[in-house]
């Protein structure tokens, strides 16, 4: 029977606090996610759901973008992607009647676990100027009203358009086709925030913005190195192909101030070995760095095997070095100029430890590096994967069978929406294919990241908003900052499948409107309808929802997409020349078209039938080909930086809890912290609240500090948070996200990526008095 929604926000201040878990899934993990499966959906709609997830004939999982094995398990699901199904199949239903019963400002009383709780929305809603409610409006109406503003803008430069990392390739193909056709490059996306750095740093050095390495090469590792990630919660499929790497013989290392439940100990349920004989041990070591002590950790360990290779000779990969790098010299001479004391201030651990790393490396034949939030978020971030390429190039480890770059994306299809061109710096030969094949002229000017958009809007720069998916009030950094600045926005509209926060932190005229979601049968005229996706490792498959839809005219992505599109090009000069009903109505057709501009995708249909995936090229991983300046990998000789924390001062990073998946919260519980009940702790080591002059338990304010440019301070403020003592290097703390986001100042970004440096916060704990 599902239950009903709440009508209250949980009460935080019954926190309960235990021990933190030694070990991740299990039967406990099976038992959760059935039981929140059966609350939203029922038991008979639970089986129907959960047993499609990620099979060949079913749906993607809308959660994250780790890949399947080409044979799949009955139940091919993680607790969290149950979760995640379940918060979109839910039966839960938001109407009319809702929004005639709830005032805006009542709603944005509430947190986003409440309203998200509420279930599926199923009409299109205008706020107008001035109203106190949300009115229900036709289908004609809403897009009409989108329309009108976005043709009355004096510059197509006033609307910005945000993508989240869920919408399929074809909505996402013909969302950049309308934005571009409109006159503008202003996309910013969820990339912005998270994997942004990986892209510059792997498109400078390897010639490609993607990892190299396809679920095969997991398993086929000699030595894997996750850092800065923790798959237990984020990605937990991922640790089941991490058992079978260590099962076949590789070694795990942990690099992570935290310790992670799923790094030390995987309880596999769908083997006896994980019900019954105590699991798997996944990291044999567990590296406790100090947050932004990364960099220093990969220049030590190829300082250390630089230095190895020049006693005996056989270490550096000469013949890959001398026939597919350039810069090794460069990089040498840099790696002999730096002083071990730095690396030591740096990490947090001795020489001899982080040497002993390095001979681990050394004796790996095949070696990958993983990661995720905890590298790409900080000031140095792109030069610390810079580093990691590094350590790689020098053994040879991209292009080999079972080595490479693993950076692992959040969102199921955040890589396919770039592939598909979401980005506000597109390629010119992108932007040729697009011209040629839509007979339009596609600007080329470049647009606003999701910073620049934000700074943009609070400016008063921006007459519309217009949101595919996600929760971009409570993603973003520095919540207050954002806030006002969404309010001097004339018009913001978001296509959405159930609240959240940005639906009542709105513009002067506000829309809301619901389309469907991955597990929904998308009937168009062409019949059933299914999309594609590309996963973290740049494989293509597709998608199938299965479910009567919540409303009996809810519309798709695309079809929302392709309506806006006829009425706002329609007499418009130098617009897309294109059949918007018929992309509309098969989306075959669209996917045409992606074969015609985008390289890899040449007979996209014949590829995914029948269930197939098909890889995308990757010039590193396929042939050692590197689309670089100089036609080589690139190794780079990167001046050593780390945070620097004040005296009194911690450093905060922000992160997820296990009843999470980004700004989406399944509960109040984060039981591999051993935290029960809410959300609002900051973790932290004892010597560290003993020296703040606070007691384990005590309710504190956190004071972020940001030193400007100009040599100015500038300070963000959030109340009321428990203080938790817990295992994590000194000065280092940790709370979770969004609550934590009113701490990131907007403009301290990570340089050359301009992603948001959420992983590196100065902060001071206050007593409330």
């Amino acid at each position: 029977m599902v239950t009903r929604p709440p009508t209250e926000d949980i009460d935080e201040s019954r926190i309960e606090v235990g021990p933190p878990k030694r070990r991740a899934v299990g039967v406990p993990a099976v038992l959760h996610a059935l039981q929140i499966a059966r609350d939203q959906m029922g038991l008979a709609r639970s089986a129907q759901t959960l047993l499609r997830v990620n099979q060949k004939n079913g749906f993607d999982c809308p959660g994250c973008a780790w890949p399947e094995e080409d044979r799949r398990h009955a139940a091919e699901f993680c607790e969290n992607g149950a979760k995640a199904v379940a918060e979109e199949a839910t039966l839960r239903r938001v109407g009319a009647d809702f929004f005639r019963e709830h005032a805006v400002a009542e709603l944005r009383a509430h947190d986003d676990y409440w309203l998200g709780q509420q279930g599926r929305l199923t009409e299109p809603v205008l706020l107008e100027e001035g109203a106190t409610h949300y009115r229900p409006v036709s289908w004609d109406e809403a897009l009409d009203e989108v329309a009108g503003a976005l043709r009355a803008l004096p510059d197509a430069n006033e609307a910005v358009f945000y993508t989240s990392g869920r919408a399929s390739n074809e909505a996402a193909f013909v969302y950049q086709l309308l934005v571009r056709g409109f006159g503008t490059n202003n996309l910013p996306d969820c990339s912005n925030m998270c994997h942004e750095s990986s892209g510059s740093a792997l498109t400078e050095t390897l010639g490609i913005g993607k990892g190299t390495v396809s679920i095969d090469d997991i398993h086929d590792a000699d030595l894997i190195i996750v850092a800065g990630q923790n798959p237990g919660t984020n990605h937990p499929r991922m640790l089941g192909a991490l058992e079978k790497a260590v099962h076949r013989g590789a070694s795990v290392i942990a690099v992570n101030p935290l310790p992670e439940a799923g790094l030390i100990r995987f309880d596999n349920p769908q083997t006896p070995r994980g019900v019954l004989l105590g699991g798997t041990p996944i990291a044999g070591d567990l590296v406790q760095i100090r947050l932004g002590g990364d960099q220093a950790l990969f220049q030590a360990i190829g300082k250390h095997l630089l230095e190895r290779h020049a006693d005996t000779g056989d270490v550096v990969d000469e013949e890959f070095v001398g026939r597919h790098t350039s810069g090794f010299a460069e990089y040498a001479r840099a790696m002999a100029a730096v002083e071990w004391d730095g690396l030591e201030r740096a990490t947090g651990l001795t020489e001899d430890r982080m040497r002993g790393i390095a001979e681990r490396v050394r004796g790996s034949g095949k070696t990958i590096v993983c990661w995720a939030m905890g590298l790409t978020q900080h000031r140095h971030s792109v030069a610390t994967l810079r580093d990691v390429v590094n350590v790689l190039l020098l053994q040879g480890n991209i292009g080999r069978p079972g080595a490479g770059v693993c950076p692992v994306r959040g969102h199921s299809n955040v890589q396919g929406d770039r592939t598909m061109g979401i980005y506000e710096k597109p390629a010119e030969g992108f932007l040729r294919a697009l011209d040629e094949e839509f007979a339009f002229t596609a600007p080329r000017a470049h647009g606003f990241d999701t910073v620049g958009a934000i700074r943009a809007m609070r400016d008063g720069d921006v007459g519309v908003f217009f949101a595919l998916g996600g929760n971009f009030v409570s993603a973003t950094p520095d919540t207050g900052v954002v806030e006002q600045a969404m309010a001097r926005v004339g018009l913001t509209v978001h296509v959405s499948t159930k609240l959240n926060r940005s639906h009542v932190v709105t513009g002067r005229r506000a829309l809301i409107l619901p389309t469907l979601g991955r597990t929904d049968r998308d009937a168009r005229r062409g019949g059933d309808q299914r999309v594609t996706v590309e996963d973290s490792m740049g494989a293509v498959h597709a998608s199938r929802g299965r479910l009567d839809p919540p409303a009996d005219d809810l519309p798709s992505e695309v079809a929302i997409l392709a309506r806006l599109a006829a009425r706002l090009f329609r007499g418009r000069e130098n617009a897309p020349r294109a059949d918007w009903e018929a992309l509309e109505g098969d989306y075959g057709e669209i996917r045409a078209r992606i074969a015609r501009v985008v390289p890899g995708f040449d007979r996209f249909e014949e590829r995914i039938e029948k269930g197939r995936t098909f890889f995308l090229p990757n010039g590193p991983r396929d042939a050692r080909r590197f689309d670089t300046a100089s036609g080589r990998a690139m190794f780079t000789a990167n001046a050593l930086e780390y945070p620097r924390i004040p005296a009194g001062r911690v450093l905060l990073q922000t992160l997820r809890s296990h009843d999470q998946y980004n700004t989406t919260i399944y509960g109040k519980d984060d039981r591999y912290r051993g935290i029960r009940g809410g959300r609002r702790v900051v973790l932290v080591h004892p010597d560290d609240i003993e020296a703040a002059g606070v007691v384990d338990g005590e309710i504190v304010d956190m004071v972020s500090e940001w030193e400007r440019p100009d040599g100015s301070v500038e300070e963000r403020r959030a109340e009321r948070f428990r203080v938790v003592a817990y295992d994590t290097p000194r000065r280092n703390a940790a709370a979770y996200y969004p609550e934590t986001n009113v701490l990131v100042p907007l403009d301290s970004t990570a340089d050359v990526s301009g992603t948001p440096t959420s992983k590196a916060v100065v902060v001071r704990l206050e007593t409330r008095g």
